[in-house]
């Protein structure tokens, strides 16, 4: 079980269990941000992953400060 601590730690495709342990959510929560408009998905077949750096500037983007 990879739990990972940072972005570099990240493979350069992401799934959606990779997000999951990355975010601390639920593989049925990460499922569901594939499914967004705004997500950068990348459809391989049947497969769903999204690319490092794209997840990067997308978590970024849509990070709000407290």
């Amino acid at each position: 079980m990879n739990n990972y601590k940072n972005y570099d730690e990240l493979p350069l495709t992401l799934t959606a269990d990779d997000l999951s342990k990355f975010l601390g959510i639920s593989k049925g929560s990460c499922y569901s941000m594939f499914k967004r408009d705004d997500f950068p998905t990348i459809k391989i077949g049947k497969r769903v992953l999204v690319s490092r750096d794209r997840f990067i500037q997308w978590l970024e983007k849509n990070t709000r400060e407290v």
